[in-house]
């Protein structure tokens, strides 16, 4: 198989297992997509659906967000981790929303990056999901199954990116990136993995995978 085969064998799977894609965060629009997956950090996206709806209770838009202290948005924050810094970015962005863009969420990864607590990938969320332009955010899912697809060398989750964007279309980039979550969890996971469930890896697999997954189940 060329590697463009093997390209295409991967967007034709993804795009039969999972022809609706759903989006794992629960969102209503560009602001609580951007609060959703900052609290998503180190936390999994079952726990911030659990919370999001009892701060955006409270408040669902930059204005209301900041009637509340970073304290009062750190309580109800707190089981997503890292709660200290979340709750100051919550409220920091919020801030900023409304000084500088009349309350409405940016739409480009400079302004985004700009904002406290908003890195990359949450930017690059933010613009697929709630805006339709393509990015390709690199999740540990994204970035474990890249490497197991020997279509990037896994180093770093900037060469990732860059190795996926070149090698996938671009009008694909949106929908791939959350498809290849989904198999990650489903098929191709960290731990428990089972490679007989995992058609992609088994047929377009990085040898060395491979053969360590072998190995490592003919050891008793």
């Amino acid at each position: 198989m060329t590697k463009q085969e093997k390209v295409q064998f991967v967007i034709d799977t993804l795009q039969e297992k999972y022809p609706e894609i759903p989006v794992p965060l629960d969102h209503k629009d560009p602001f609580t997509l951007l609060v959703a997956v900052l609290l998503s950090a180190q936390c999994t996206d079952v726990r911030v659906n659990k919370i999001t709806p009892l701060l955006f209770a409270k408040a669902d838009n930059p204005f209301d967000m900041v009637k509340m202290t970073v304290e009062e948005i750190k309580e109800i924050i707190r089981p997503c981790g890292l709660s200290p810094m979340k709750s100051k970015g919550i409220y920091g962005l919020s801030k900023i929303l409304i000084e500088k863009y009349d309350g409405e969420v940016p739409k480009t990864f400079e302004a985004l990056e700009e904002l406290p607590a908003v890195g990359h990938k949450t930017a690059g969320v933010v613009l697929s999901q709630a805006f339709g332009i393509p990015a390709f955010p690199v999740d540990t899912h994204i970035l474990r199954l890249m490497y197991r697809w020997n279509l990037s060398n896994g180093k770093s989750v900037a060469q990732t990116e860059k190795d996926a964007k070149r090698l996938f279309p671009k009008e694909l980039w949106n929908d791939l990136h959350l498809q290849i979550i989904w198999y990650g969890r489903e098929y191709s996971p960290a731990r428990g993995w089972d490679l007989d469930k995992d058609i992609i890896t088994k047929t377009v697999g990085r040898k060395t995978v491979l053969d360590d997954y072998y190995k490592t189940k003919k050891t008793p």
